[in-house]
């Protein structure tokens, strides 16, 4: 019979599993246990149930796909198609253009997020800004100040900025979705596709040069197609007439600091495309 879990090992395994998520690794499998090997049993016993309790929990928290054991992987559902890129928007009307799509979003029920949320986060920065970053949806600290990436997480993306040579006000910030998830859970199918719309639109009147995606799930839903991260960093995307670059998001280097040189390299070829230098150390702005 499979053990109980404690409180404190089960929120270690969903934390282990989160930090697989962010890394890409969304799908997960047990490996065959060889019932005929006591010893086989006594250590393979534990760990089956910690596998399928960090199944059930992430299922819940992280929205993960859950495959189980002796059943065949359903296909995927396609993605909805990405909306066709609007119109240009004069340099002069982007905030106003910006500002209709809030108003149009208005009190938004469209899915169930709103039932938790205390304020909706549209976005942040600059209409004109050449450099936009998106996330994957507001936390806690967001949901109470009505703004993108002023928890923690959004301190690390203010160094980040700044270590590009820019300020915060210079750039735009946006989310996948615009309502925290319960827990900070990543978004459902249903919810991210119920808001992307709006983010598409956000992205078309702003048009900055460079867009960078923060995670895996910001990545998945402006390319449509989910792929670890590793294998879309360090190059750049063609985008909707932009050019796209997959980072880590901020949340997850402040769990692993040692993927910040890896985050780094990925947006010194957003600079490149910019023709930006990183400030010399001392110098100020």
């Amino acid at each position: 019979m499979a053990r109980q879990l404690d409180s404190a090992t089960r929120d270690a395994l969903v934390e282990r599993v989160r930090f697989y998520r962010d890394l890409g690794l969304t799908e997960f499998y047990r490996r065959p246990v060889d019932l005929n090997a006591e010893a086989a049993v006594a250590v393979e016993e534990p760990v089956a149930a910690l596998v399928a309790e960090a199944e059930q929990d992430e299922s819940q928290r992280l929205q993960t796909e859950t495959f189980l054991e002796d059943q065949p992987i359903p296909p995927r559902k396609p993605f909805p198609a990405a909306p066709e890129v609007a119109a240009a928007v004069p340099a002069a009307d982007r905030a106003a253009a910006l500002q209709m799509i809030r108003d149009e979003m208005g009190d938004c029920t469209r899915c169930a997020l709103h039932t938790g949320r205390n304020k909706l986060v549209f976005g942040d920065g600059d209409a004109n800004a050449r450099l936009m970053f998106v996330g994957e949806g507001p936390g806690a600290d967001e949901d109470a100040q009505g703004l993108p990436f002023v928890g923690r997480a959004g301190q690390l993306l203010n160094n980040m900025i700044a270590a590009m040579g820019l300020k915060r006000e210079e750039v735009y910030i946006a989310n996948v979705v615009k309502c925290r998830p319960p827990g900070n859970r990543t978004p459902e199918p249903e919810e991210a596709n119920t808001c992307s719309p709006f983010l598409f639109r956000q992205i078309d009147v702003v048009r900055p040069q460079v867009l960078v995606a923060l995670g895996a799930t910001a990545a998945t839903y402006l390319l449509g197609h989910r792929q670890p991260l590793a294998g879309l960093r360090g190059r750049v995307h063609p985008f909707r007439g932009m050019q796209l670059i997959v980072t880590y998001h901020p949340a997850y280097l402040l769990r692993d600091p040692r993927q910040k040189k890896e985050a780094w390299a990925d947006l010194q070829i957003a600079m490149r495309e910019l023709g930006l230098q990183a400030p010399k150390a001392g110098s100020s702005r």
